[in-house]
C-alpha cells in the first residue's frame, strides 16, 4: 500500500510593513465628567490590593478590614467604624442604628439619603423622612429644623434624627453652622448623621482635619469610591454602640463580606495617600468655573468650592451634552465633576470645546 506523505502546515509570511501614522488617526480617550465615581484604581493601589492580607470579615478575622476600620475611626475622631460595600448601605445602616419604625428623620429635600437611595430608610426601616428645603449654601435652616420637630403626640412620628450632607452639590457646610447645628440637635435630644460621601473634599477645602467636621455628628458615612478613587467601598464611623448596631444591620442587608481585605487595602491606601490630592480636583473645577464665567452662553449657579462645576439650572443641557460628546467629553445634566482621571490636558480640551459652543 502506498503511503502518502502528510502535508506540512502552510507557509506563513511573517514579513510586515511599518505604517506611519499621525496622532490624529487615533481617537483620544473619553473624558468623563459625569461623576467622581468613575475613577479607576492606580497601579500603586492595585499592587497594595494584590498584597493584602485577608480573612473572614464576618468573623472579624480580616486583618486588612480591621486595620482600615481602626484607622478610619482614629482619623475621624470616632470610637469605631464598620466597612460597607456601598455608600447607600453605609448611610442606611447609619439611619437604622439611630431610628426604629415610626421614627422620623429630618433631611434636605434633595439630599442623597432622601432622593437617591431608593427610599431605603422608609421601605426597610419604617423611618419617615421629613424633607426640608436646602438653603443656598447647602445647609438646612436651623429655624426650619426646629419647627419641623414634632410634639410628643400619638398623631405624629417621633422626631429622632437630623441628617446633613457635606458637601452638598459641591458646597461646603461652614464650620460655624455645624457648631450651631450640633448645639440645637443636642438641646432637642436629636441624633445627628452626616452623609459625608465627599466630606474629605470639605475638609481639604477648609484646610482642617476631617475630625473637626465629624465631631458634630454621632455617625458619619464616608465614601471611598468617589474622589478617593477606590474601586468599591464606604465606611460608617461613630460611637461604639451605634457601630455595633450598624454592623448587625449590615449583615441583615447582605453587606457582610468575607475576604474583603482586598477592598479594604484599597481604602486604607486611599485614606493615607489620596486625601490631599483632592485639592488638584478643586483647582481644576475652579479653573473651569472661572473660564466659563467669561464665555457667552454659560452661567454658573455659584463659583466652585470643591470638585464640582454646577451650571445654572436653566441651562439647555441636551444640545450642550451632545456638543461635548462629539468632542469626546461625557457629562450628565448641569453638574460636572472633576477627579483624578481628568488631567490638566483634559481640562484644556474641555475649555476648547466650550469655547466652540454656540
Amino acid at each position: 500500500m502506498e503511503v502518502k506523505p502528510v502535508p506540512g502546515p502552510p507557509s506563513i509570511d511573517f514579513s510586515f510593513t511599518i505604517l506611519r501614522t499621525t496622532d490624529d488617526e487615533y481617537p483620544k480617550a473619553m473624558i468623563d465628567l459625569r461623576s467622581d465615581t468613575v475613577t479607576k484604581p492606580t497601579a500603586e493601589m492595585l499592587e497594595v490590593m494584590r498584597q493584602a492580607d485577608t480573612g473572614d470579615d464576618v468573623y472579624g478575622e480580616d486583618p486588612s478590614v480591621n486595620e482600615l476600620e481602626r484607622y478610619a475611626a482614629k482619623l475621624t475622631g470616632k470610637e469605631a467604624a464598620v466597612f460597607a460595600p456601598t455608600g447607600t448601605q453605609s448611610n442606611l445602616i447609619g439611619l437604622l442604628s439611630h431610628c426604629q419604625r415610626g421614627h422620623e428623620y429630618i433631611v434636605g429635600h434633595g439630599a442623597h439619603t432622601y432622593m437617591y437611595e431608593g427610599g431605603g430608610a422608609a421601605v426597610l426601616g419604617g423611618i419617615q423622612p421629613c424633607p426640608l428645603a436646602f438653603a443656598e449654601d447647602g445647609s438646612l435652616p436651623l429655624d426650619a429644623v426646629e419647627r419641623a420637630v414634632k410634639p410628643d403626640d400619638a398623631h405624629f412620628a417621633i422626631s429622632r434624627l437630623v441628617c446633613l450632607e457635606n458637601t452638598q452639590g459641591g458646597k461646603v457646610l461652614p464650620l460655624e453652622y455645624l457648631q450651631r447645628y450640633s448645639e440645637l440637635t443636642q438641646r432637642l435630644g436629636l441624633r445627628r448623621h452626616l452623609d459625608g460621601a465627599r466630606v474629605f473634599n470639605a475638609a481639604v477645602a477648609q484646610s482642617v482635619p476631617v475630625a473637626e467636621i465629624c465631631q458634630h455628628f454621632d455617625t458619619v458615612s464616608l465614601c471611598l469610591s468617589k474622589g478617593l478613587a477606590c474601586p468599591v467601598g464606604s465606611l460608617l464611623v461613630g460611637d461604639e454602640s451605634s457601630i455595633r448596631s450598624a454592623r448587625r444591620w449590615r449583615k441583615m442587608l447582605g453587606g457582610g463580606m468575607r475576604q474583603a481585605g482586598i477592598l479594604a487595602a484599597a481604602g486604607l491606601y486611599a485614606l493615607k495617600n489620596n486625601v490631599h490630592r483632592l485639592q488638584e480636583d478643586h483647582d481644576k473645577a475652579r479653573r473651569v468655573g472661572e473660564t466659563l464665567a467669561s464665555l457667552p452662553g454659560f452661567n454658573l449657579e455659584a463659583a466652585p468650592q470643591t470638585n464640582m462645576v454646577m451650571l445654572a439650572s436653566d441651562t439647555a443641557v441636551e444640545p450642550l451634552e451632545q456638543h461635548l460628546l462629539e468632542s469626546g467629553i461625557k457629562t450628565s445634566g448641569t453638574r460636572w465633576v472633576f477627579h483624578q482621571d481628568v488631567s490638566h490636558d483634559d481640562v484644556d480640551r474641555l475649555l476648547e470645546a466650550c469655547a466652540r459652543y454656540r
